[in-house]
């Protein structure tokens, strides 16, 4: 704090106890009623603080946190209170949970989620190496036959399992660039085809 920012701070606390003094000199008859009225306006007041601080994390937990499919291909994404975009696809038929990663080069499939989706994991070839943020990891190629998002069903892609532990598989930029434009704003991912 400068000089200023001080001279300020102090003349504040003299007002707030000027203010604070006069309703106690008014009120002299009825301190209980008044310290009553005070600390309602107190509560009141944080409550209001409390409220506009944590406005945005309300309201991200309010809003639902689900993917529109529109008719026009065009699906728009909702950022998550963690601040990623997740988005549920068909991978071979099956459900998956995808997260929208821009910084992934390929398609990658969790062991877990490439079971799910047919592929058997254990006969995979792992002689890929990718460069991640816990370090090198090993992965195998793999075809999937059918990538459906929204109402868009794209055939014959190729993508990676990875056999290193994820939380979620990735939705990365060899198939994110099938799409006409990538749009982030206003705490939404839109994909357009």
């Amino acid at each position: 704090m400068d000089s200023f920012d001080t001279g300020r701070l102090i003349y504040l606390i003299v007002l707030g106890l000027m203010v604070v003094g006069w309703f106690f000199a008014q009120s002299r008859q009825s301190m209980n009623k008044t310290l009553q009225h005070a600390a309602v306006w107190g509560f009141i007041f944080l409550g209001a603080i409390a409220a506009f601080g944590l406005w945005e994390d309300i309201s991200n937990t309010v809003r639902p946190q689900q993917t529109v499919f529109e008719e026009q291909g065009k699906i728009i994404v909702p950022r998550s209170p963690d601040g990623h975009y997740y988005i549920a696809a068909r991978v071979n038929g099956a459900p998956i949970q995808f997260v929208l990663d821009t910084g992934a080069t390929e398609m990658v499939l969790t062991r877990r989620d490439a079971m799910t989706a047919g592929l058997t994991p254990d006969r995979l070839n792992f002689s890929g190496r990718a460069m991640t943020a816990n370090g090198e990891v090993r992965t195998a190629p793999v075809r999937l036959a059918t990538v459906t998002l929204g109402p868009v069903t794209d055939e014959n892609l190729t993508a990676v399992v990875n056999e290193a532990e994820m939380s979620h598989s990735l939705l990365g930029m060899t198939y994110l660039q099938r799409w006409g434009r990538i749009e982030i704003s206003n705490g939404e991912l839109v994909l357009t085809r």
